[in-house]
């Protein structure tokens, strides 16, 4: 039985979603923030027959993101997403989202698969240079998104002053960085923070001084004081060269995620 879940799903929602705490982050950072009866964001449930929460289906916005531990009604989430005029989007880990996608009958616009890796403890620690990670504050914000923005690989991504900001004043976002000269040569942050986990975003070095271990350490800072916290940590990438220097810090893949746009 599939039914919209309410505060008083609460407690079996969150016990089912937190099973995987990383591969949910974008479902419980959602629920914390907006809870289940506002206008933009609903949240359906799937019920075995002894009244065990075994899936849930989140919608924020145009978007749709599944998640369930074992088998579900796939054709019944599917149904659920095309009765929603505003539906454009699924995301979510591969397992989960092929299986609904037959259902869904028209083919995707766009279709894009990334890794998806999660960290719950570090392998390697930080050198002795560690000291010069700083961690950002609100007036640290305008360099630090000026560097990122002059950072090629970041050309397509929409960084601005004030969601920076707002990301350091509301928690759901920290970074930390390397200064030579008075200026940021490289960084690391977090996005969607929530109080289980959070995802490792903006690793970034510039050109001239790539090769000597800034980002890394960067990261290793930013992992230490999560994972201190408590926090799952989760990444996407596209690089496999890339995915082989997050490994050796204490990342693992847990599948793919999948993005698809109707």
């Amino acid at each position: 039985m599939i039914r919209r879940l309410t505060e008083k799903d609460h407690k079996a929602c969150f016990h089912l979603l937190k099973k995987k705490s990383a591969e949910n982050l974008f479902i419980i950072g959602d629920i914390e923030v907006y809870g289940y009866s506002q206008e933009f964001q609903k949240v359906w449930g799937e019920f075995n027959q002894n009244g065990e929460l075994i899936a849930v289906l989140l919608k924020y916005e145009e978007n749709y993101i599944p998640f369930a531990l074992g088998k579900f009604d796939a054709r019944g989430f599917a149904d659920i997403m095309l009765q929603d005029p505003t539906f454009k989007m699924m995301s979510g880990l591969k397992d989960i989202t092929e299986k609904i996608e037959p259902f869904l009958k028209v083919e995707p616009k766009k279709k894009r698969q990334t890794y998806y890796a999660k960290c719950t403890k570090l392998q390697v620690k930080n050198d002795d240079r560690s000291d010069s990670v700083q961690k950002a504050t609100i007036g640290d914000v305008y360099e630090l998104v000026d560097m990122l923005n002059s950072v090629p690989e970041f050309s397509d991504s929409v960084i601005t002053v004030d969601k920076k900001r707002r990301g350091i004043q509301d928690g759901t976002s920290r970074s930390f960085f390397i200064k030579e000269k008075e200026k940021i040569v490289a960084t690391a942050s977090t996005a969607a923070e929530n109080t289980v986990s959070a995802m490792v975003v903006g690793v970034a070095t510039l050109d001239n001084y790539k090769k000597k271990g800034y980002a890394t350490m960067c990261m290793i800072t930013l992992c230490t004081e999560l994972l201190a916290e408590g926090k799952e940590l989760c990444l996407f990438y596209d690089n496999p060269a890339a995915g082989n220097i997050y490994k050796r810090i204490g990342f693992e893949d847990i599948g793919f995620w999948m993005m698809y746009n109707y």
